[in-house]
């Protein structure tokens, strides 16, 4: 019996292979492996595709997040707001400048629920960072109005986001600075790490280029103590070729959705995804349903898991233990408790195989052992 993966990058490779490969060896013919201009024509291919006027690569996701914070001077003694249902990068970086981060709980989207960040908000609150979780767009237009009103810095976390958009402007270039992972699993990946920062304001983008070459304009002048973080010209030419299939990808996903949302639509004992509101899209970086079943500490979502993978169906959780629940975060003081929906999401989510090349034979014997081990 072959195994469904949760994703298979040998397929796209496969059908993009040749062009991958003519990209790379030009790159390794040319010897020029770091910066350059590969990464300069990525850039502003991408800035272009997101609708910004700048775009700054760099070394990851988490990078990108970090040099956007100390782009907009967030630093010890400061707070910034955003949710405790994430990959640890989000809250990781926030404590990397010194500053403080400041948890919000989730709504049913899986994303930061709205209508309780103004009792979040503190005088030293200085930014919010939404997720765009498994691809579904935060609806900024309330977001940007709240924080337009108490005059905060909006960094949007779109490491599972690129192409999703928020009445039909895309992620990235709604807030004041987007934030991009290139890792291989995101709709957009490289064959390694890699990110990027969006953004409209040229002050910023020289600053954050300035923080990613070692705090220096000038090679051997250094202003600021800064980071060693260049998107490589393999990466970019690897990303310059994916870029221009990427909308085709992105519907690829969203048909597999829709395929998933009409093959489980009336499957008792779960929760499929909510859909995003007219005049938006997902990109479905992941098809997240819930497994429904008493407060069991995530033991009925586990045991549907290891009976799909008996089954040859690989599915994945994103993710099984909230940042305020996490260890590293104990000195943040918050308790069991304090964010009801994410500590019971982070007990039902079930991630099912996600790809633009999954065929509807195997999405049908994914569905099949789903209902099998409900």
């Amino acid at each position: 019996m072959s195994t469904i993966p949760p994703l298979d990058l040998k397929r796209q490779y496969q059908t993009i292979g040749a062009e991958i490969d003519a990209a790379v060896l030009a790159v390794l013919a040319s010897g020029a492996y770091i910066g350059g201009p590969g990464v300069q024509a990525f850039e502003q291919e991408f800035a272009a595709y997101v609708g910004t006027s700048e775009a700054v690569g760099c070394n990851s996701g988490t990078d990108a997040l970090y040099l956007a914070l100390k782009v907009l001077g967030i630093g010890v003694g400061d707070e910034v707001i955003t949710t405790p249902f994430t990959f640890i990068a989000t809250a990781e970086t926030i404590s990397a400048t010194g500053a403080k981060p400041v948890l919000v709980d989730v709504d049913a989207t899986f994303n930061i629920d709205l209508s309780k960040i103004e009792q979040a908000i503190t005088p030293h609150t200085k930014a919010i960072i939404p997720v765009h979780l498994f691809g579904r767009p935060v609806d900024m237009t309330t977001l940007m109005s709240i924080a337009n009103q108490h005059n905060l810095k909006v960094i949007e976390d779109c490491a599972q986001s690129t192409g999703a958009e928020w009445q039909g402007k895309k992620t990235g270039n709604i807030g004041h600075i987007g934030c991009f992972s290139f890792f291989p699993t995101k709709n957009l990946g490289g064959c390694g790490d890699g990110g990027a920062l969006t953004l409209n304001d040229p002050t910023w983008a020289a600053d954050a280029r300035m923080y990613r070459e070692h705090g220096s304009r000038t090679r051997y002048y250094h202003e600021v103590v800064g980071i060693n973080s260049r998107l490589d010209a393999l990466q970019a030419a690897v990303l310059s070729i994916k870029l221009r299939y990427l909308d085709k990808w992105n519907m690829g996903r969203a048909e597999v959705a829709d395929r998933y949302q009409q093959l489980l639509g009336d499957v008792s004992g779960i929760f499929t995804p909510k859909l995003t509101p007219q005049g938006s899209r997902s990109v479905w970086n992941q098809y997240t349903i819930r497994v429904l079943g008493v407060t069991d500490g995530g033991a009925r979502r586990d045991e549907v898991r290891a009976k799909l993978q008996a089954a040859g169906v690989i599915s994945m959780i994103y993710y099984p233990l909230p940042l305020h629940l996490q260890e590293v975060y104990q000195d943040l003081g918050y308790k069991p408790g304090d964010f009801p929906v994410t500590e019971e999401v982070s007990h039902q989510v079930l991630s099912l195989p996600m790809f633009p090349e999954i065929t509807p034979a195997e999405q049908e014997r994914v569905a099949y052992a789903l209902k099998a081990a409900l």
